[in-house]
């Protein structure tokens, strides 16, 4: 496991096939079966916490992705200057064909991608949980990023990768591309896991001192950036 992002080695093995794993998910189910935005409130503190929204980046069966999520998202929620929620892309289908510019997508992408962009428009941070299939991101994950922009812009972005010997870490070299042109600001620390199945006792990282200090320290810096962008965007809103 690495605290920030590394360039693999070119005689890598190739990524192993993922395993299941537990997901959560939080906020109460619609009628329509996804999550509503349920930001828990923390009365009596000066200044709201950040909102940080974690999300599932991949959607294949037997996936690990749900796991890694899960047990990050319950450090992040024992940070006092956050709170959290989960998301996970697989309760937002949404299709590969875009509308063009101005046209309206058909009513139930469109229900879709209003109930996402609500949950991303609250956050004031993001961390992308993502796996590393062929040398990049999972197509679903970028899928997901282009059909939104606003909801990206001026905040902050962490990650935490999976895979064998790589660690998921050459998907978030390109993540990390990504979402500078969408303006929104990558931290230089990560959390990475390599050969992640053998890295897990369970829903647990096997050495969680280390896992924990290096989530602990990827969290702090989302922190420090995300009430900085919070504060600016406050003081005069973004505008591409």
């Amino acid at each position: 496991m690495t605290t920030q992002s590394e360039r693999p080695e070119p005689s890598e093995q190739p990524e192993q096939p993922e395993q299941s794993g537990q997901s959560g998910q939080s906020g109460q189910s619609g009628q329509s079966g996804r999550p509503e935005s349920g930001w828990p409130e923390r009365p009596g503190q000066p200044e709201r916490p950040l909102r940080l929204a974690v999300l599932v980046g991949s959607v294949r069966d037997g996936r690990f992705g749900p796991t890694a999520a899960a047990w990050f998202a319950a450090q992040a929620a024992a940070h006092a200057d956050l709170t959290v929620e989960l998301i996970d892309l697989l309760a937002y289908p949404l299709p590969l064909v875009m509308p063009e510019p101005g046209d309206t997508p058909a009513p139930e992408t469109a229900e879709v991608r209003d109930a996402l962009a609500a949950r991303l428009a609250a956050a004031d941070a993001f961390v992308v949980v993502t796996p590393e299939y062929n040398h990049t991101m999972p197509a679903v994950l970028k899928n997901t990023i282009d059909w939104f922009f606003d909801e990206w812009a001026a905040k902050p972005v962490g990650f935490v990768s999976y895979g064998g010997m790589g660690g998921g870490l050459r998907a978030v070299e390109h993540l990390r591309n990504v979402f500078a042109e969408l303006h929104a600001v990558t931290v230089r620390e990560s959390l990475s896991f390599h050969n992640a199945w053998d890295r897990f006792d369970g829903d647990r990282p096997r050495d969680t001192e280390e896992a924990e200090g290096a989530a602990k320290t990827m969290l702090d810096r989302l922190v420090w950036w995300g009430t900085a962008l919070r504060a600016a965007r406050t003081v005069r809103p973004f505008e591409r």
